[in-house]
């Protein structure tokens, strides 16, 4: 069992930015980062591969987002810049020990969610 605790959210103006944590207890193959604004479904945001380093962005915020990791504590984040306020949404962090997908289904492990809201 890997607990995945997120950090970082909170209000921001339109233009800003703001950094998500999301820490892991044990090794994973995959994390990704998922989204899910009112009265909408859970959308995928990015994710990142520990063995290659590889990443992966939803069109709607690549060039805007990066996510990056720390190899010491099996932590993961989400730089996001020029937010918009449809970026406003519960962020999700993920994980898994055996896929590389956009797929909410393909992860075991899930966060308790952190909310960003992003004034105009």
């Amino acid at each position: 069992q890997v607990q995945l605790v997120e950090s970082g959210g909170g209000l921001v103006q339109a233009g800003g930015s703001l950094r998500l944590s999301c820490a892991a207890s044990g090794r994973t193959y995959t994390m990704a980062w998922f989204r899910q604004a009112p009265r909408k479904e859970r959308e995928f945001v990015a994710f990142f591969t520990w063995s290659d380093g590889s990443t992966y962005y939803a069109d709607s915020v690549r060039g805007r987002f990066t996510i990056s990791r720390d190899n010491a504590d099996n932590t993961i984040y989400l730089q996001m810049n020029s937010l918009k306020p449809e970026d406003t949404a519960v962020y999700y962090c993920a994980a898994d020990r055996g896929f590389r997908s956009a797929l909410a289904s393909d992860y075991s492990y899930w966060g308790q969610g952190t909310h960003v809201t992003v004034s105009l």
